[in-house]
């Protein structure tokens, strides 16, 4: 009869010692998955950014758009959906003349009609913010992502003009 009474008394530790356990492993868990998933938001901003470029020095444009919301319209749809919605005005497609200044060493932003060959166009993903999953590892304040992407404008075929920017 005491044997039986022992066994009942020790159910209660097993269920005791089973969730002193499960909430650190469960703490792990959900931090490595938090953190992954953070680097993966990035991964994608920077592929994003890359095909944007890429797009860029094609010359190609979506029917109807000009060339800087055609760039827009490619990094968007390869963020995976990242960067829709509100998050769309966070991409930034910026022209510089190659030529850099000699006291700075710094490239000149053109602000009207920079699309032309030679020209360096930068695609860019500025200030998107990633709210942790877990708050209670990293902070409460979110990562700040910023993603860029440069590449030279080329030669246009002969006979033909940049398109509207």
């Amino acid at each position: 009869m005491q044997s039986i009474l022992r066994r009942r008394g020790r159910r209660g530790n097993q269920i005791m010692e089973m969730s002193l356990m499960l909430v650190p492993l469960f703490g792990l868990l959900f931090g490595i998955i938090d953190f992954a998933f953070a680097v993966f938001v990035r991964s994608t901003m920077e592929h994003a950014v890359r095909e944007g470029a890429r797009y860029a020095v094609t010359w190609n444009v979506k029917a109807g758009l000009c060339q800087e919301a055609s760039i827009k319209q490619v990094v968007s749809g390869a963020s995976l959906g990242l960067l829709s919605g509100a998050n769309a005005a966070k991409i930034k497609v910026r022209f510089y003349n190659p030529e850099a200044d000699l006291v700075t060493g710094e490239f000149a932003e053109i602000t009207s009609g920079g699309n032309s060959p030679g020209n360096i166009v930068e695609v860019s993903v500025e200030n998107y913010l990633h709210n942790w999953m877990v708050p209670l590892y990293w902070g409460k304040d979110p990562l700040k992502i910023q993603v860029r992407s440069a590449d030279r404008l080329e030669g246009l075929a002969a006979g033909t003009s940049p398109p509207c920017r």
